[in-house]
């Protein structure tokens, strides 16, 4: 008879597998990318679009600051209800157009990707399903190599979807720092499912917590949007992302004394900022749990989570979501709830 699972042990075990997943894409999905990466450099496309809903969406903001910043080309993010509500064909001849589902079987994205195709479009899926409908849709297909995902909660294939996108856009821009940047990513990611005990201090704080905000600004705004829809999904916490800089525009006045606010802080461009706010929040007497390898901002937290130091600040997304991960799964089991059957929840959720 099979052994009955925890609740949770799904989403646990999927969240460790993740430098295994890191290293398969590495491994088994290269040839594909600098295939595709090639045609990309051939076709030079005046803009790249790219659709999803959930999480996938939330890897594709992230594709979007990598698009812009490192290939230098308009990037943005569908609107899938434009084509399944009100049957729109955008002009998208001379674009590329990638749609992203760890299932890819989103019924309007896959509608996006056809659309896409039939208006000229160059169309890519990236899916964990080579066979799926959204992979039969485009012109060409990354595939996650991340296994069955079982839990509701995506995990492996968030970063995995992050890992190809990075390696697409490095080898298109031709960036071999970059590129080699990327084999130290399942070491780092392993190191950071190590910050399991500063983990499980955030979770306390947040046991008994309503609401929180979580903040970072530029590639790791993602990772902020990611984590708080982790939170709401996984343990109903009534978590906000914001940009730090629109933070700064009104939102903050909502932290009051021991307001929980988690600041997803790396090295790079944006620390300087992220540091001025954490002072900002300091004072407010908010409850901060901070993510970084910067001794500076880790020292005024009430939960510092120390993470190993990544060599390029546009692959710190894959290694920083990892702790707010288990910080979901862990803040959920505290308070007696099922992360991996999350209440009204399915895997594949079916919108037109």
């Amino acid at each position: 008879m099979a052994r009955r699972l925890r609740p949770g042990q799904l989403m646990l075990n999927e969240i460790h597998e993740q430098p295994l997943v890191l290293e398969r894409v590495w491994r088994e999905e290269g040839g594909a990318v600098r295939a595709l990466a090639r045609r990309l450099r051939a076709q030079r496309p005046r803009a790249v679009v790219l659709a999803a809903r959930g999480t996938s969406d939330n890897a594709a903001l992230y594709g979007r600051y990598l698009i812009e910043t490192h290939l230098r080309i308009p990037a943005s993010l569908a609107a899938p209800s434009v084509v399944t509500l009100y049957g729109v064909r955008v002009k998208l001849r001379g674009m590329v157009v990638i749609g992203l589902s760890q299932s890819g079987r989103s019924p309007d994205i896959v509608r996006v990707i056809e659309s896409a195709r039939d208006a000229g479009a160059t169309t890519v899926a990236i899916t964990n399903d080579p066979r799926a409908p959204l992979a039969r849709a485009a012109d060409e297909v990354l595939v996650l190599h991340a296994g069955a995902e079982r839990s509701v909660a995506a995990t492996k294939t968030y970063t995995a979807q992050l890992m190809l996108l990075s390696l697409l856009v490095a080898h298109t821009a031709g960036n071999s720092r970059l590129i080699r940047a990327h084999e130290a990513l399942p070491e780092a990611v392993a190191r950071a499912l190590q910050t399991a005990p500063a983990v499980a201090d955030a979770a306390a704080l947040l046991q008994r917590a309503r609401e929180c905000l979580v903040t970072s600004r530029g590639y790791n705004f993602a990772t902020a949007l990611e984590a708080a829809l982790k939170l709401k999904e996984s343990s109903r916490v009534v978590a906000e992302a914001l940009s730090s800089a629109d933070l700064l525009h009104g939102p903050i006045a909502v932290v009051e004394r021991e307001f929980p606010v988690i600041v997803v802080a790396p090295p790079g461009r944006a620390l300087g900022h992220l540091w001025g706010v954490l002072r900002r929040l300091v004072r407010r007497r908010a409850r901060t749990i901070v993510l970084s390898s910067a001794a500076r901002l880790l020292a005024p937290a009430t939960v510092p989570v120390r993470l190993p130091d990544v060599a390029e600040e546009a692959l710190s997304p894959h290694v920083y979501i990892v702790p707010l991960q288990l910080l979901a799964h862990h803040t959920a089991r505290l308070r007696g709830l099922d992360p991996d059957h999350p209440q009204g929840l399915r895997k594949v959720t079916r919108v037109l």
